[in-house]
């Protein structure tokens, strides 16, 4: 639903109206900061700080005691699954503004960027609560996507002194969906094309994994310096910052570490329910894909799976994983 003319001028009059605005809720910590909470987020990111989690060695740093990583900011606040909820306080300005988007045609969204300051780190105990403002919206936008406008807020982090602690900006693009052409029917039988599955974003970083995957090789991106693999393909390896790199294939050979069974929303272009699943492979890495020829209730933690590439649409080629 396209808008152009004084109708496009209406509405962006009504979107100035926003900037500026405290969204009207604050939101306040379900937990103090505390250990427990900072220890499975330390084992799920692989930070073995001592300072976080090892009272000893955290009363010998700088610190004196056991504190929490500052990437945790936003942790302290999140709702947890009633984010997602469709009820919203009626104060909610952030989500008001998104219907007024929605109403107009512009009811996609997608997170782009944020940035993140910390004023001191977090101590146990501290109590932690945020007041977020509509901070920018830009003017209408051209993108990959689609039309759109993206939204800036900014997020302020405050302790149970009402001191500042940080703050975090996060911008997402609400944009018009185009919409999908009628499948083509095919030369031969006469029937529509099945969807095409979403088409991964390649650069330079990236096209030379894509090319070895169309040639049925599975490669894992390996650091020249300290000889650590990573993946997925990025320019500098993360244990030594060398940009000097070659890789190496992979037997496909791993374990299921994590899974998903996704079965709603539907994209076209998948099948359902969809397994997603965490895997370590042999070489010491790990992979993400599907799934497939499986029962989604047979799948399980530790399970092992062999990857193939294979055709997963008309066009694409991916590695998915069988039960071995």
């Amino acid at each position: 639903m396209a808008i152009s003319g004084s109708e496009r001028e209406a509405f962006e009059k009504q979107l100035e109206a926003y900037v500026g605005l405290d969204i009207g809720l604050e939101d306040i910590g379900k937990d103090r900061v505390n250990a427990a909470m900072v220890r499975h987020w330390c084992e799920a990111m692989g930070d073995s700080c001592g300072a976080y989690t090892d009272p000893a060695l955290a009363a010998e740093s700088v610190h004196g005691e056991l504190v929490a990583p500052p990437t945790m900011l936003q942790a302290w606040i999140l709702g947890g699954v009633g984010m997602a909820s469709d009820e919203s306080d009626p104060r909610d300005k952030q989500k008001e503004l998104h219907r007024i988007f929605d109403a107009h045609g512009f009811s996609g969204v997608v997170a782009t960027n944020t940035e993140q300051e910390y004023t001191r780190y977090l101590k146990m105990g501290d109590e932690i609560r945020a007041r977020t403002v509509i901070e920018e919206i830009s003017e209408q936008k051209a993108t990959g996507l689609g039309i759109g406008y993206f939204i800036n807020t900014r997020t302020t982090f405050r302790d149970q002194n009402d001191t500042e602690v940080g703050w975090l900006t996060f911008r997402v693009l609400k944009f018009e969906i185009a919409e999908v052409p009628v499948a083509a029917e095919t030369a031969e039988t006469g029937a529509p094309s099945r969807p095409q599955r979403l088409r991964p974003a390649m650069a330079h970083d990236n096209q030379w994994w894509w090319e070895c995957v169309d040639k049925g090789e599975l490669a894992i991106q390996r650091c020249s310096g300290c000889e650590a693999l990573r993946h997925p393909p990025r320019p500098m390896c993360g244990e030594c910052q060398s940009s000097e790199w070659d890789f190496v294939f992979s037997t496909g050979q791993g374990t299921v570490h994590s899974y998903v069974v996704i079965r709603h929303p539907e994209v076209p272009g998948y099948t359902y329910p969809l397994v997603v699943a965490v895997v370590d492979l042999e070489e010491g890495t790990r992979f993400v894909s599907n799934v497939v020829d499986v029962d989604p209730g047979d799948v399980e933690i530790g399970m092992a799976v062999q990857a193939t590439i294979e055709l997963v649409d008309d066009e694409m080629k991916l590695p998915v994983f069988r039960p071995a």
